[in-house]
């Protein structure tokens, strides 16, 4: 093993003061936005040439790698601002850029005629490739991780939620993982002070959102603070109030808002989302849970639940169900016909419960049962099995009134395309956590008589972290400033799918760099590395996302 930690000659014949003054040429920001351009005609060529091929569902493996490849030409693009910051910000950007024209060559390589492109069509980029994927270059970033370049607002932001997480939550995170337990209620309550379920809610509802970009930035950082203490028990606290306050906030009545988003940003309800079923995960137009009217125990008007829920994430602990239902039997209307309903619960037993309702009037007396479901990995929220029969709700949960009758499909959609925003400052917070503890490892671990850090291997490996990480970082921020316009739908879904992949290997390597220890539950990492497993799953499964959102938008745009 080469390694690279003193002064001496090399077998270039220079010592390594000078081979890395060779190596480390300085970084060429112009040169990256005209290797982007270039990556981005060819991704733009090759999903022109993918409805050729009769789009995404004729040729499913193209369409997934191209969606990967714009993603990461997209993340690429975000990062071109930052990489006028600063020196260190420069590199990162270079290096990040080469990375992603280097997997994009990958991809293409030996399937040319698919992607309707001539053989080897990033020759004129391969210098730059050469250089700033150099280990040397990688390595050089292996400690230097670079600028948020967040304003003093957001600053204050991170602060205040990295001190509550490494107060509050970094010392449950590990006995939580390991004993699947819930999440600590001191923890509810402490982010509730914080105002962390408010950050979406308008001021005039009692939360702390008064519009502009702030608020989806703020939800971002705040986000990758509280997963960098852990997925389980921190970072996936906030998504589930937000999706139900986006979708309130979208088409809910002025009396549902008044009602329920003050309960929300307090924390006095805690909802969770039952969308997924059985039979159709990701497919969410093939709903079967039905919603039937029927009077309550004393008349009032109201309906009347029936079927499988699955994936309820913390659906034991929460107040109430943002569930998606079909109230038109017609299956025809496919979306058009779900609605989307508030559905209020007292909270169960984590590990299984079964709740009923009072019969009365014509209503016969509901039951919801929850069945767990146990995962390798993010603990503490707990996912559910829940079977609801003839649970009854009143006719005001159904959001948005007579009038979000077939609805519920796009108010669904508002709140989970930020969720998919969240799910990436969720997997930035991981990989954050995963890199810092490699790095710590890497820095006082000794193997052979020299520091695990001074290998070249290692610090190629960290330096890649920490671009991977910048990158998807920034892409986020920039997408945050899209979304607080009523734009970036796709973004969302691009940010997504390009974190999401890059913290499996993040945390991969990171739990790799500790070796034997990695493997062993007395290090935090590899933790870290089952809850990352999941992020490509959750808030719309990798492939799908990829084949029927990413690829099929982008191939009918570019027609």
């Amino acid at each position: 093993m080469t390694m690279n930690n003193g002064a001496g000659k090399n077998d270039t014949g220079k010592n390594d003061v000078e081979q890395n003054e060779t190596v480390l040429a300085a970084p060429d920001v112009p040169a990256a936005a005209d290797a982007i351009d270039l990556a981005d005609r060819i991704v733009t060529k090759a999903f022109r040439r993918l409805g050729e091929l009769g789009g995404p569902d004729a040729a499913q493996v193209l369409a997934y790698d191209m969606a990967h490849a714009a993603a990461g030409v997209a993340t690429a693009r975000a990062l071109l601002d930052y990489g006028a910051k600063g020196d260190v910000e420069a590199r990162i950007t270079c290096a990040y850029t080469a990375d992603m024209l280097h997997d994009l060559s990958s991809k293409i390589f030996g399937r040319e005629d698919d992607w309707g492109t001539e053989r080897d069509p990033l020759a004129p980029v391969h210098p730059f490739v050469r250089q700033f994927r150099n280990p040397d270059f990688l390595g050089a970033l292996a400690d230097q991780p670079g600028p948020r370049h967040l304003d003093d607002e957001m600053d204050m932001v991170a602060d205040s939620f990295r001190s509550f997480a490494e107060d509050v939550i970094v010392p449950h995170a590990e006995h939580v993982h390991r004993t699947n337990g819930d999440v600590p209620e001191e923890i509810v309550t402490g982010l509730a002070e914080l105002g962390a379920f408010g950050l979406s809610v308008p001021a005039e509802y009692g939360g702390f959102s008064e519009g502009g970009s702030a608020e989806y930035t703020a939800m971002v950082v705040a986000t990758e603070e509280l997963s960098r203490a852990s997925l389980g028990i921190g970072g996936s606290l906030i998504t589930r109030p937000e999706i139900l306050t986006r979708a309130l906030v979208k088409g809910g009545t002025e009396e549902q808002k008044l009602k329920w988003l003050p309960k929300l940003a307090s924390a006095e309800v805690m909802p969770a989302v039952a969308v997924t079923e059985p039979d159709y995960g990701s497919d969410v137009a093939g709903i079967t849970v039905t919603a039937t009217r029927a009077d309550g125990p004393a008349g009032e008007p109201g309906w009347v639940i029936n079927g499988v829920k699955t994936w309820c994430t913390f659906g034991a602990r929460a107040d109430a169900l943002t569930l998606l239902a079909r109230t038109n039997p017609d299956r025809t209307e496919i979306h058009r016909g779900l609605s989307l309903f508030i559905v209020p619960k007292p909270r169960g037993d984590s590990h299984g419960f079964l709740l009923t309702q009072e019969a009365g009037g014509r209503t016969a007396g509901g039951k919801m049962e929850g069945r767990p479901i146990d995962t390798i990995g993010y603990r503490g929220m707990h996912s559910y099995e829940i079977a609801l029969d003839n649970w009854w709700v009143p006719a005001e949960n159904l959001i948005g009134g007579d009038d979000g009758l077939g609805k519920g499909f796009y108010y669904q959609m508002a709140g989970f395309e930020n969720g998919r925003l969240q799910t990436a400052a969720r997997a930035v917070g991981v990989m954050q956590a995963a890199y810092e503890q490699a790095l710590d490892y890497a820095q006082n671990r000794k193997v052979f008589g020299a520091a695990v850090l001074d290998y070249q291997l290692t610090r190629a490996k960290l330096g890649r972290m920490v671009v991977l990480i910048q990158a998807g970082r920034q892409f986020a921020y920039a997408v945050a400033v899209l979304m607080a316009k009523g734009e970036g739908s796709m973004e969302a879904s691009l940010v997504k799918a390009y974190v999401c992949r890059a913290a499996e290997w993040v945390t991969r390597e990171a739990m790799q760099i500790h070796g034997g220890m990695g493997y062993a539950e007395e290090f935090p990492v590899s933790r870290l590395f089952v809850d990352a497993r999941v992020l490509s799953i959750f808030e719309g499964a990798d492939e799908l996302l990829c084949m029927r959102v990413i690829a099929r938008q982008l191939a009918s745009s570019n027609a």
